[in-house]
């Protein structure tokens, strides 16, 4: 009877973190500070950090100016390379000095590339925020299946050890025994595939925090059960503001419109200014003065070229940016009946599976003690109820996984949603 009892307290334990464990390193992780972690030391951040300020580079290298030439042209040399006797030379400088605007806009140009490139680092931590959520919640959800699969171990063997006394005073056939050995057994396995699994979720965890997969990793925080619907109202729109992939699509039709502009700027021609020092033997020297720019003969080619390219471009991205529009709206809605969906499980345990598993328990351990039935089918009972249990501690997981996945599909917090 008093055994019974013990079982059902066991069984009863409030959630925790797992007493096994072992002694916790320096620091223990939230999910915050794994996203902070995250975004200080995962190779793919430091990567797109690397990638934006070279983006920057690109900018300053656009609004650059020509560098100017020196140009030095020796005539009527006695023989070659007789510098001394030129009868005739030029020394001068020449710069190229564009059209007004073309620099600016080659500038403006290299401006909306990096925020390309920007849109993309933004994409990228979206993505790393969710995969750092998902692996810390897989983390929590490992260690409260092995903590279950610990007391079930620690049920079974307790058992075996009273059907064993059993079995020596003749109260209980081998059977019995032999059932409960194999329990035990069972239960020593799934202990360990637990705890295999604790550690594979922690190796992950590391991995996205850029540390080494074997490193000591402890994790604090909670399974929390909705606290309250989730209310999606213009979900879609703030999306449509939000995501990165359209305020990157924006920007490449800004760009390809100054594109466009650029291409046109080729009927503009640039110049070029040259001031010499003219010097002929036995006469005096004079400065020269030369001015050129291209003439736009062939006019029609910037037209059929570049200016046609940026306009067919701008036509392919638009559709492109509604395609996107229409993409993103699904991803929220997919992701919002996600999270509904593990809303409505993780109150079908709450209000229907948990309470039955418990009360089928306790009819059960009251037959046993009784004498109604044997321990084995006991064993079953508590078997279901800690399945019951593990498997509202996985909807738990997927509720918050699915919250992750629609802050993702927003593009923002869901803070005030």
């Amino acid at each position: 009877m008093r055994s019974a009892i013990a079982w059902i307290c066991i069984l009863f334990l409030p959630a925790g973190p797992a007493a096994s464990q072992a002694a916790a390193p320096a620091e223990t992780l939230t999910l915050d500070r794994c996203i902070s972690l995250s975004l200080i030391h995962n190779p793919l951040w430091l990567s797109s950090e690397g990638d934006y300020q070279a983006s920057l580079a690109r900018v300053r290298q656009a609004k650059a100016l020509p560098q100017p030439s020196l140009d030095y042209d020796s005539d009527l040399q006695p023989s070659l390379l007789n510098f001394r006797g030129s009868g005739e030379s030029y020394l001068g400088v020449s710069q190229t000095l564009e059209f007004p605007g073309k620099r600016s806009l080659r500038g403006r140009i290299a401006t909306l590339e990096s925020a390309e490139v920007l849109s993309d680092r933004d994409l990228l931590k979206l993505d790393l925020v969710f995969q750092v959520t998902e692996a810390f919640y897989a983390v929590l959800v490992a260690e409260e299946r092995a903590k279950y699969d610990r007391q079930n171990l620690e049920l079974a063997r307790d058992f075996r050890e009273k059907a064993e006394v059993k079995y020596a005073a003749g109260d209980i056939a081998k059977m019995e025994v032999v059932r409960a050995g194999v329990e035990a057994a069972r239960a020593a396995t799934a202990v360990t595939l637990a705890e295999n699994e604790v550690l594979l979720a922690k190796a992950r965890l590391n991995y996205l925090l850029g540390r080494g997969k074997l490193e000591p990793l402890e994790v604090r925080g909670e399974l929390k059960r909705p606290a309250a619907a989730i209310e999606t109202t213009r979900l879609s729109e703030r999306a449509r503001i939000a995501r990165p992939e359209m305020k990157k699509m924006a920007t490449l039709v800004r760009k390809e419109g100054l594109k466009k502009t650029e291409a046109a700027f080729e009927y503009l021609p640039d110049f070029d200014l040259s001031l010499s020092r003219h010097r002929i033997e036995g006469e005096k020297t004079t400065w020269d003065v030369t001015v050129s720019f291209p003439i736009p003969l062939f006019f029609w080619q910037p037209l059929r070229g570049r200016v046609a390219e940026s306009e067919a471009n701008l036509i392919s991205l638009r559709g492109q940016s509604a395609h996107l529009a229409n993409t993103i709206g699904l991803e929220v809605e997919s992701a919002v009946l996600a999270a509904r969906a593990a809303e409505d499980q993780i109150a079908l345990f709450e209000t229907e599976i948990l309470a039955q598993a418990e009360e089928a328990y306790d009819l059960f351990l009251f037959s046993f003690q009784e004498g109604e039935i044997g321990g084995i089918e006991l064993i079953e009972a508590r078997r279901t109820l800690l399945e019951a249990r593990k498997a509202y501690a996985d909807a738990l997981y997927n509720y918050q996984v699915a919250l992750a996945a629609l802050e993702k599909a927003v593009g923002e917090p869901l803070q005030g949603v």
